[in-house]
């Protein structure tokens, strides 16, 4: 296929084909990563800027690194340093970044749809680093390529995401990335957290953690997204770790097989145990790996790769 992207702003108009592509072309990044000198010299000239206007440490930092790897001039900027907080609108700053002539600017903010919104009065690439509680795509991607390498497929696995499933952007974007690649989605958590509405994206809904960890092939687990909400969603933290937390005994009624997951960062004694977060069956850091890889396919595809499959 040909890629025919400016911007990446969401998985929900990603086809199966299209992810597919992103998917071989991370396989290729992977290999640079492996090598003693880990860069080539692909988007030497090109700039990237990471405009970020919320907190991260393995999106923004993974954007930087999958960058440099491909030899961009890599730019960060963060609100709490910048005219922002001096009035600016998220408008007048991307425009003043735009006319620095960057290729590509890595945008995540605290509102759905600012990255789509940018797209439309920039000139240059646009890709969505998290926007609210809509999407977070790369992570939808990286969640995707991490389980292709320890599972061989998607299709026909039962994976179950528990947590805030109501405010996560990454459950924005995996229903899309994992649910059209066949696999058995199954969402839990508080039933305030998990409306039963959710159903009508083809995902299976339950408030039950055992029915959703059983016989399951892969367990993502999510961390209450306090920052995005006001209101107590629940009695208490002791009662939702009770209640919806992954420990030993919940995580045996899993396929012997089965890994975990979570998109970071995780609450320790929370959604996670500690045995559990460093446990052989973990994958979480094998994810913020694949997140370089996927980032650099990102980039190299948008500003100037080889836009023909090989």
């Amino acid at each position: 296929m040909e890629w025919r992207r400016r911007h990446v702003l969401g998985l929900s108009d990603f086809s199966p084909e299209e992810m597919e592509f992103v998917i071989d072309t991370a396989r290729s990044m992977e290999e640079v990563l492996t090598r003693d000198i880990k860069k080539v010299p692909a988007l030497r000239g090109k700039t990237v800027v990471n405009l970020f206007f919320e907190s991260s440490t393995r999106t923004r930092t993974s954007f930087e690194i999958a960058g440099k790897r491909l030899s961009a001039d890599v730019v960060n900027f963060t609100s709490s340093s910048s005219s922002t907080t001096k009035g600016e609108t998220l408008l007048d700053t991307a425009r003043n970044i735009e006319s620095m002539k960057p290729n590509v600017l890595v945008v995540r903010h605290s509102a759905s749809g600012a990255a789509r919104f940018l797209s439309q009065h920039v000139g240059c690439s646009v890709i969505n680093a998290g926007d609210g509680a809509n999407e977070h795509p790369s992570q939808g991607l990286l969640d995707l390529y991490t389980i292709l390498k320890a599972k061989g497929k998607i299709a026909g696995l039962k994976i179950a995401i528990v947590g805030d499933i109501l405010h996560s952007r990454v459950v924005g974007s995996d229903l899309h990335s994992l649910g059209r690649m066949g696999a058995k989605l199954w969402l839990c958590g508080p039933a305030t957290m998990v409306p039963k509405a959710l159903e009508k994206t083809g995902a299976r809904v339950t408030w039950n953690m055992r029915e959703a960890v059983k016989d399951a092939d892969v367990v993502m687990m999510l961390r209450i997204q306090s920052e995005r909400t006001k209101s107590p969603w629940f009695p208490s933290i002791r009662e939702y770790s009770r209640n919806f937390g992954l420990n030993r005994a919940l995580f045996s009624l899993a396929k012997d097989d089965a890994i975990i997951m979570h998109p970071g960062p995780i609450n320790r004694g929370v959604e996670l145990s500690d045995e559990l977060a460093d446990c052989a069956s973990s994958v979480v850091l094998d994810q913020v790996a694949s997140g370089v890889a996927v980032r650099m396919a990102l980039l190299y595809l948008l500003a100037g790769g080889s836009h023909a499959a090989h």
